[in-house]
């Protein structure tokens, strides 16, 4: 079978380097770093993936896409505007909302919360906090007297009333904005009595700071005539295009408005992701990079102990371009073999990353991702192959690289003054 000459040598000379113990110890090094690089870099990035996966599909499942906010006069007529947003492509659903910043008592026990009225039907449409409901149901919100007030509240919330499905408490709410009179900008707050009709958990800080309460009782604390809103919600189809989208529905809305998207209150967190992974990846390239380098010394130990051979070679009429790529060829195994070890070993484990995480916390008893802290409680991995194929190819690439200068030594070695040393 053919087989080129330079590839034949290369081959010889990687199945001879077994017998030298220091340069196969090199050389095994070189490997196992490489493999290592590939492995822990494939590793990080599918974590940042799963973590991005988890930022757009359950914490900005709650979190409003976009906002357009009312600056003076409350949006009029909520459900024409409505209908008229959906009509933008990006646009997946609509629905009213109003936010007020208030306090909850029960007994001596006092929480600030985030309040917000919504309409429990197209809330549903727009956010997917049923899923979160622990205890009640969110239909409770539906359908309600707005002198006959209910409210749902996040676990955290509840914890620190110490309160339970069916009990009352009293919302303390600020009285809507009037003329800056003095005697109203001191004036006692809103007393609502409510009951907990229902508590959902969802984990990290907005189970401790947030509470819904049905759209009509918001709008008569707001003293909102029927059909008015503070502000509109949207679930765009790309929420990564959020900030783009809320400009173009907003050149569109006949209401002068504030323009929010998620990007202002969660953004930092995927700020974060990208950093840490653009970090990551910057430092494991360069442990690769370390590691490709140790074929440097291989080729080179292998050099010196071939200069009889790369002599005899030369005086047989073999070219400098045949004994460059023999000696390439014996590097390039060292880094092929562990870039694919290397991937796959990141493969399995980015695969199995959060079984893996998990039974590790069990059997050590601690918990690496707090659930009251973060938005999740365990250590997400999406494994995209466009990550495996770069990883692999920026290794094998740098082992490449770390060939060039031995192999092009030994080119330089000139046969009369070796062979007359002999």
């Amino acid at each position: 079978m053919f087989k080129p000459l330079s590839i034949f040598l290369g081959w010889r000379y990687v199945r001879s380097q077994h017998g030298n113990g220091f340069s196969a110890f090199i050389s095994a090094s070189s490997t196992i770093g490489i493999a290592l690089g590939v492995t822990v870099l494939i590793v990080v990035l599918s974590a940042m993936n799963g973590f991005e996966r988890e930022l757009s599909q359950k914490l900005l499942s709650i979190v409003p896409h976009v906002e357009l906010v009312s600056v003076n006069q409350p949006i009029k007529d909520w459900p024409e505007s409505i209908n008229k947003v959906q009509n933008e492509l990006a646009v997946m659903a609509a629905a009213p909302v109003i936010k007020m910043t208030g306090m909850l008592q029960h007994g001596l026990k006092l929480k600030a919360v985030e309040v917000r009225g919504v309409d429990a039907e197209l809330e549903m449409q727009v956010s997917s906090i049923t899923d979160y409901i622990i205890a009640g149901k969110w239909q409770a919100l539906a359908g309600t007297e707005k002198n006959n007030g209910v409210i749902i509240l996040g676990s955290g919330v509840a914890k620190k009333l110490s309160v339970a499905l069916g009990d009352k408490i009293q919302l303390l709410l600020p009285p809507p904005e009037g003329t800056g009179d003095v005697k109203q900008v001191f004036s006692a707050p809103i007393t609502r009595h409510v009951e907990v009709v229902g508590i959902f958990k969802f984990g990290g800080t907005i189970d401790e700071t947030l509470a819904y309460i049905p759209l009509s009782l918001a709008s008569d604390v707001m003293d909102y005539k029927v059909g008015e809103t503070q502000s509109i919600r949207l679930k765009v189809n790309d929420v990564f295009s959020a900030p783009k989208i809320a400009r173009q529905v907003a050149y569109n809305f006949d209401h002068y408005v504030y323009i929010n998207n998620w990007t202002r209150t969660q953004g930092h967190l995927f700020n974060d992701i990208q950093l840490v992974r653009m970090v990551m990846f910057i430092v494991l390239v360069l442990v690769i990079g370390v590691a490709s380098f140790n074929i440097v010394s291989t080729l080179i130990m292998a050099v010196n102990e071939r200069q009889g051979d790369i002599a005899i070679l030369k005086t047989m009429g073999a070219s400098s371009k045949t004994i460059m790529l023999a000696f390439i060829a014996q590097g390039l195994v060292n880094g092929v073999v562990g870039s694919l070890l290397g991937g796959l070993c990141g493969v399995y484990l980015a695969l199995n990353l959060t079984s893996i995480i998990s039974a590790i916390e069990q059997l050590m008893g601690i918990t690496f991702l707090s659930g009251d802290v973060y938005f999740i409680n365990y250590l997400p991995s999406v494994l995209h192959t466009s990550d495996v194929y770069s990883t692999i190819l920026t290794a094998m690439f740098m082992s490449l690289l770390a060939t060039l200068y031995p192999a092009w030594r030994a080119t330089k070695i000139e046969p009369a003054q070796i062979l007359g040393q002999q």
